[in-house]
């Protein structure tokens, strides 16, 4: 699919984001504190929404401990994210380093004009020069798609709806609005408990369907699929054994669920950030693409 196509039909799908947290929030509000409520809720939800798309490059970075580095100080880096952004037509990202021993790597940053792609000491330690560059290419693929607007204002969904979810259960306990036209408190701790699932289950599903789409275009970008493919499975692999210490709030911008050698069973698939790991090597080595430009 045309990049500008797909980068038309993510703000469409931010677009749709933006009308819900908009509507969930004020509902939410109103069912907290009437009219009132439902103003302040619609003011939440822009506040949230617009500090998530104009910072999001910074705040990830800084949750990540991400420091810039220089291209004295890392040459090959430099080179590979810049000969994949040529490749996608894009400008060059800033490049940033995290300093952890897991292989990992995200991009973040509204647009291609304002992007970054942070890898860790572990990605540069453990993957040979195609792999590395196959992780770049699926970063860049998230930026050139523009895949980061979309799952920044996902979050965002996620954190508000809880936030003010949390609210309306509090004030239902107590008496919600405290009038006799009041809703049944009940119905609110009800929907104060299912609104930030539904909205988790929708980010956590958003985030799968990105991870696909910018594994085919990073194996398009870099002319084959295997290397990218090669490095999924040796990133996942070492993060079962190798912890990082990620906001769980963040852990579905990297390329692999940072989070994974957490002790604890497999989540169910719809409560997965990532697809897993033989599905999207599967998909990867059944592309054919275009050898590399």
């Amino acid at each position: 699919m045309d990049s500008k196509l797909y980068g038309a039909g993510n703000v469409a799908k931010t677009a749709v984001l933006l009308a819900a947290i908009g509507g969930v929030l004020v509902g939410l509000g109103y069912l907290l504190g009437g009219m009132g409520g439902a103003v302040i809720g619609l003011l939440f939800g822009v506040g949230i929404s617009g500090v998530s798309y104009w910072k999001s490059d910074a705040l990830a970075v800084r949750a990540a401990g991400a420091v810039p580095v220089s291209e004295a100080e890392a040459p090959n880096l430099h080179w590979a994210v810049g000969e994949i952004a040529r490749r996608a037509g894009i400008p060059k990202p800033r490049v940033y380093f995290i300093e952890s021993p897991q292989p990992n790597a995200f991009a973040t940053g509204r647009n291609p004009e304002h992007a970054v792609v942070a890898v860790t000491r572990g990605l540069v330690d453990m993957c040979d020069r195609d792999e590395l560059m196959g992780v770049i290419a699926h970063e860049i693929g998230h930026i050139r798609h523009r895949d980061i607007l979309i799952g920044s204002v996902a979050a965002a969904v996620a954190t508000a709806i809880s936030f003010v979810a949390n609210m309306a259960m509090w004030a239902g306990m107590f008496g919600g609005r405290g009038d006799d036209d009041g809703p049944n408190p009940v119905a609110v701790i009800a929907i104060a408990l299912t609104a930030p699932l539904a909205a988790g289950l929708l980010q956590m599903a958003l985030s799968r369907s990105r991870e696909f789409e910018a594994d085919r275009a990073g194996a398009e970008l870099l002319g084959d699929p295997e290397p990218l493919a090669r490095a999924l499975l040796k990133l996942d692999a070492r993060a079962a054994v190798t912890p990082a210490d990620v906001n769980p709030a963040q852990a579905s911008a990297y390329i692999v669920n940072p989070l994974r050698g957490r002790k604890g069973s497999s989540p169910a698939r719809w409560f997965m950030t990532h697809p897993p790991i033989e599905e999207r090597v599967a998909r990867l080595r059944a592309l054919r693409v275009d050898p590399a430009r």
